[in-house]
């Protein structure tokens, strides 16, 4: 047990000042767009890591350089980092085309007065599939306002729908990077966390898609949308997605899916191999800012460590939350206050980590019931804060559409983080977690 030493959390204090201070002067001081993603988090993280050299000066800088060295030896950062990189590389080779062609297919064979729910649902697939919310907002919202334009349904509500739908493919997808970083981080498997997160986001999402047909009955007459789809781009999806829930390991899962995609993608003749190889060059070079956050993160945290600023932590969250139940919540707002202050659900979850890896073998929490808190309390709080990388996509995407809407309009139709928020709380306190 290290010595508690609350001066120990500063270099997270200062990460955190800088770019949550940076962050709202440039969105709503300066008025830049997408303010949040123009500050350099590597930058950020590299001061606040400087700041952590500088402290406890008994201590040699070579052994500060030998305790963040350990901290990226650990077999679970290479793991998240090879991942991330196949992952990139797979929504590189299969591109937005496969994942149009979902959301087309659907809303030809279901009634119009469906389509809003349709959003919702292949959104779900879609995200689960693909790994990312971001990329699935920035695909299916254009198909969102064409679907409220043709169809008369409100633009918040189709809009909100999309980034519901994306949240749970985030919460969920095997090739996540938020699913990677907390099975990584907690050492679980990624079948176990499925499992045991699918429980309480099912429950969610169904809730969701109940409000939303509410919602949707209450339009009169909407109008079908029709438009032109390739069925063939949709197997890269199918096959990524259904070797994910079969339990087949990550790497065999993307290996499946970026050569399948590159077979269906060239023999179609939708890109030239010299495009393709860009694509996934692309695909992968668009992981190295996640990489490098994961290792200068397990860097500042392996000095935090030894300076006793885990343990710290870990005694203020004792004397607030007692018992399973309450280091559970504890652990969920611990990773949601990350992600309040970073505006995004993966770098909340890497910086958490460490803690809540802590938190757990102290509150007898197992490390697949960790992970599933992690990644459900961060894409909750992700999926509506109203300066997030998924709330300001979805408001430029619609803006190219040349329509409007704001953030405060999409809020009160952001049903499904309402549910998974309601969900969470009631598989924490009243149904106790079975045994494996």
């Amino acid at each position: 047990m290290k010595k508690s030493n609350p001066a120990a959390l500063l270099p997270i204090g200062v990460f955190l000042v800088i770019y949550l201070g940076l962050g709202i002067s440039f969105e709503y001081v300066m008025g830049i767009p997408m303010g949040f993603y123009n500050i350099p988090i590597v930058v950020a993280f590299l001061v606040a890591i400087l700041v952590a050299c500088v402290q406890n000066r008994t201590v040699s800088f070579d052994q500060k350089l030998e305790w963040m060295a350990q901290g990226l030896a650990d077999r679970n950062i290479i793991t998240m980092i090879l991942i991330f990189m196949a992952a990139g590389i797979f929504v590189g080779v299969v591109g937005r085309s496969g994942a149009e062609s979902v959301a087309y297919f659907v809303l030809s064979i279901v009634p119009a007065k469906y389509s809003v729910a349709v959003l919702f649902v292949v959104s779900c697939f879609v995200s689960t599939a693909m790994g990312t919310s971001v990329g699935t907002i920035s695909l299916i919202t254009p198909i969102a306002a064409a679907v409220s334009q043709a169809s008369g349904f409100s633009l918040p509500l189709c809009v909100a729908s999309v980034m519901g739908g994306a949240m749970f493919g985030d919460n969920l997808s095997f090739i996540s990077d938020t699913t990677i970083a907390a099975c990584n981080g907690q050492g679980c498997q990624m079948k176990d966390k499925f499992q045991e997160n699918f429980r309480i986001a099912l429950p969610a999402a169904i809730a969701a898609l109940i409000v939303i047909l509410v919602c949707s009955f209450r339009q009169e007459q909407p109008q079908s949308v029709i438009h032109e789809y390739h069925l063939i781009q949709m197997v890269p999806y199918i096959l990524v997605l259904l070797g994910g829930i079969a339990g087949i390991n990550v790497f065999v899962v993307l290996l499946i899916g970026i050569f399948s995609g590159s077979l269906i993608m060239l023999a179609t003749g939708a890109i030239h191999p010299t495009e393709l190889l860009a694509h996934m060059g692309s695909g992968a070079s668009g992981m190295f800012e996640t990489s490098m956050v994961a290792i200068l993160v397990a860097a500042m945290c392996a000095l935090i460590r030894e300076y006793g600023g885990f343990e710290a932590l870990l005694n203020g969250i004792r004397k607030v939350f007692r018992g399973k139940s309450g280091g559970q919540l504890g652990m969920g707002l611990l990773v949601g206050a990350m992600d309040i202050a970073t505006a995004n659900n993966t770098v909340a979850i890497v910086m958490a980590n460490p803690i809540a890896k802590q938190m757990a073998e102290e509150y007898g929490i197992s490390s697949r019931k960790s992970a599933s808190i992690l990644d459900t309390f961060s894409c909750i709080f992700q999926g509506a804060i109203p300066y997030g990388a998924q709330m300001l996509v979805a408001i430029s995407a619609v803006a190219e559409m040349e329509m409007q809407v704001s953030a405060f309009e999409i809020l009160p139709y952001l049903f499904y983080p309402m549910f998974l928020l309601i969900s969470s709380l009631i598989f924490i306190f009243l149904i106790p977690e079975r045994k494996k």
